[in-house]
Formats: C-alpha cells, sequence, structure tokens
C-alpha cells in the first residue's frame, strides 16, 4: 500500500497526540507502505465507554483508512486484577463472566468509532489461559521491583505508606506480553499509560523482537473541566447516550474546553480551530455558539445530522427559552406516594421536597431543599418554594435545568 503524504502524516502525528516513542522510527515505519499491527487493549471493568477512550479510539481509525490493521484487545485477565492507573487505589477484581458481559457491550461501542472490517478483536485468554507458574516466574525475572515502584503511582503510594498489592506488579508485565502475543507494531494509550507500553516495549527487545513504537494521547478533562473524564467522578459523556443527553452535557462545558474538544474529538480543520481560537481570545464570537457547534459535530459522529439538529432545537427551546421539551415523561402517582400529603380526582397536595425525590427529580432531601431555595423548582412555569404545593393532574413540574415529569392520576 502507497505511504501517506507528508501532510497527512503530520496531522496524525501531531493532532490529539501528547508524545510519541520514538517518533522518527514511527514516521519511517508509516512512510514505507508496509501494513502494521496496531495495538490498543481496554479492561473491561465497566461496561460503557466515553468521550475519553474516543479519543484514542479515533487516531486508531485515522491509520486505519491509511490500511493499518487494529489489534483490539479485550483485557479479560487484567481486568481481574485491577490496573491502579490514576486511581492509587487497587480495583476490585472481576470474575470472569462480569468481564464477558462487560466486553461484549464494550465491543458494540468501540464500533461507533473503529472500522470492524479492518479490527481483529482477541481477549488475552487466548495466550494466558496456557500460562504456567513457570511462565510467570520467567516473565518477572526479566524486570526488577526498582523498577516497577518508579512508576507514578506506585512511588506515591510506596511513599505515603500505603499497600501496593504484588498482583498490581503483574498488570504492567502481563499488558506488555500482550505486545509479544500479537506481534505489536504500535501500541496506543493514554498518558497514564506511558510507563506500561514502555515495558511492553523494552519486553519486546529483552525477547528478540522490534521494540514497539509507543503513542500516549492527552487524557480529555470531563465536563467538570478538572478531572479526567470517568464514570466514576460522573463526569462523563457515553457514547451510547441520547442526543439530547449528549447535547446538553456539551453545552454544560467550561468554555476554556471548547478547543480541547474540537481537536480531540472532531475532524474540524486546524485553520477553523486557530479561527475559533481568535474568536474566542478577542470575545468576536459568543462561546455559546461555538459550543452548540460543537455539540451538533458529536452527536451527529454517534447518531446522524437529523439527530444533532433535533437535540440543538431541543436544547434551544427548553433550556434558553425556557419551554417545556416536545416530549415530556410521565408519572402515575396516589395518595400512596411518598411526599403526597392529600389527593382527590383533581390533583395532589404534596410536601414538595419529599415527592421530588420519590419521583427521581433530585438524588435526596437536602439537594430538593437546596433547590427550592435556589428557585430551581417550578410547576407548570411557576416557582415554587418548600412546603406544601397542590399539584393538578397533567402538571408538568421541573426541576434544575433539564429534568421534567407530567405528574398523571395512578
Amino acid at each position: 500500500m502507497p505511504g501517506p503524504d507528508q501532510q497527512t502524516l503530520d496531522r496524525i502525528l501531531s493532532r490529539g497526540v501528547s508524545q510519541i516513542i520514538v517518533e522518527g522510527e514511527l514516521e519511517k515505519l508509516l512512510k514505507a507502505g508496509k501494513p502494521l499491527r496496531l495495538k490498543m487493549g481496554f479492561d473491561p471493568s465497566r461496561p460503557d465507554i466515553h468521550l475519553g477512550h474516543v479519543v484514542g479510539l479515533r487516531k486508531l481509525r485515522q491509520l486505519q483508512e491509511l490500511g493499518h490493521q487494529l489489534i483490539l484487545i479485550v483485557g479479560d485477565w487484567t481486568a481481574q486484577i485491577g490496573d491502579p492507573s490514576g486511581a492509587s487505589i487497587t480495583r476490585p477484581m472481576l470474575t470472569a463472566e462480569e468481564v464477558r458481559s462487560n466486553a461484549e457491550s464494550y465491543m458494540r461501542q468501540f464500533f461507533k468509532v473503529v472500522d470492524p472490517d479492518k479490527t481483529q478483536a482477541v481477549y488475552q485468554s487466548e495466550w494466558f489461559g496456557d500460562f504456567t507458574l513457570a511462565s510467570v516466574i520467567k516473565l518477572t525475572s526479566m524486570f526488577t521491583v526498582n523498577q516497577f515502584l518508579h512508576r507514578d503511582d506506585f512511588a506515591k503510594r510506596y511513599e505515603a505508606g500505603r499497600p501496593i498489592a504484588v498482583t498490581e506488579m503483574l498488570y504492567p508485565l502481563l499488558q506488555a506480553y500482550d505486545s509479544i502475543a500479537i506481534k505489536s507494531d504500535v501500541e496506543f494509550g493514554g498518558t497514564d499509560q506511558m510507563f506500561n507500553l514502555l515495558v511492553g516495549r523494552e519486553l519486546q527487545e529483552k525477547m528478540g523482537e522490534r521494540p514497539q513504537q509507543c503513542v500516549m494521547m492527552p487524557i480529555l478533562p470531563g465536563t467538570d473541566g478538572v478531572r479526567k473524564m470517568s464514570k466514576s467522578l460522573d463526569n462523563y459523556i457515553g457514547v451510547e447516550e441520547a442526543p439530547g443527553e449528549m447535547f446538553g452535557k456539551v453545552m454544560s462545558l467550561p468554555d476554556n474546553l471548547i478547543l480541547t474538544y474540537f481537536e480531540l474529538l472532531t475532524d474540524v480543520p486546524d485553520g477553523d480551530l486557530a479561527e475559533m481560537g481568535s474568536a474566542l481570545e478577542t470575545r468576536s464570537t459568543h462561546p455559546m455558539e461555538l459550543k452548540k457547534r460543537l455539540g451538533r459535530e458529536i452527536v451527529a459522529a454517534f447518531h446522524d445530522a437529523g439527530a444533532a439538529t433535533q437535540a440543538q432545537e431541543e436544547f434551544e427551546r427548553v433550556v434558553q427559552q425556557r419551554q417545556a421539551p416536545s416530549e415530556v415523561p410521565e408519572l402515575a402517582v396516589n395518595a400512596s406516594t411518598d411526599g403526597v400529603t392529600s389527593a382527590d380526582d383533581t390533583g395532589l397536595a404534596v410536601d414538595v421536597a419529599r415527592f421530588i425525590v420519590a419521583v427521581g427529580l433530585a438524588p435526596s432531601r437536602s439537594e430538593a431543599r437546596r433547590l427550592l431555595t435556589q428557585g430551581a423548582v417550578e410547576l407548570d412555569g411557576e416557582r415554587v418554594a418548600e412546603g406544601t404545593v397542590v399539584i393538578a393532574y397533567g402538571a408538568v413540574l421541573k426541576v434544575g435545568r433539564r429534568r421534567f415529569l407530567r405528574v398523571v392520576k395512578g
């Protein structure tokens, strides 16, 4: 296959990339035009993936389009050990059944980004299933404990006197052996995976193979704008979320993340990115308009252009114009519903703080009271305060900016 032109190569090796080891070697390999085996592994510790994962998957897709083959490793063995990268705690082990179930969900979502026709999905158990104790001892003999204590999260925990399980030391070794098993040419991961990727490169050298190139992508900040995107931190945008939910979360991003998200998650040309940066700096364009464009780009990528347009229109109607959405979920309630103090054929009298918790519009009584104090609870467009409120059947209750519920007779 022909090698890429220099402009394409420069874009692939620079945009959305934090570091490449070794960049010059990788550039030569790509120019040679020989199909490379691209390695990326995921521990299916959770059944859903989010836009943080998509940063790396998009880079893989770009290389697939040049003719290279993706070897997608489902870490069904390493997931049962738990990798503490970025967490500084030992994750709970998963059963084989949990891993398999989560992996099936992962695979469905992977192919929203990568090309399934140029992807070979493999499970670690295909090679680790035959591993013996002798195999493990041989693998561990190639590295020292001192090397592993230089890994950032291990070093911090060691200094603080917090425990480090022996099994955790095995994690980077097993991930490294994956590179041997699949004959990896290039491995991809976030910057928090640099140590593991380099162990794979070193192991290949020790075993007489050509060392893989390592491509590290930046960590995508979550919707809070501070911490990395994570399901456990509830600051994520899932790839299977509904268009309206996805668009709304994009609109909640801090303004300083607009360009980062455009750069890492879209194909908007670099020239457009430069214009956006200038517009934000000079305030010639309102950040809201750029976020709407970003929301359309992201929703269209995982749904379609029609869904993106509809999601924007719904956001403008509900959030900006403060109207009810076109479709409001209904909930049938009666006198036995928590928070209802009395009921007749026309409606209900409710302790509003208790009621909005009972119907799932607030997570706790304290949060419900906070929302009421801030004027964030409305009944048919009128703000309500804490205390007893009469709700007629068919009325729409709004809590916060995007939570609506039509109360109907149970």
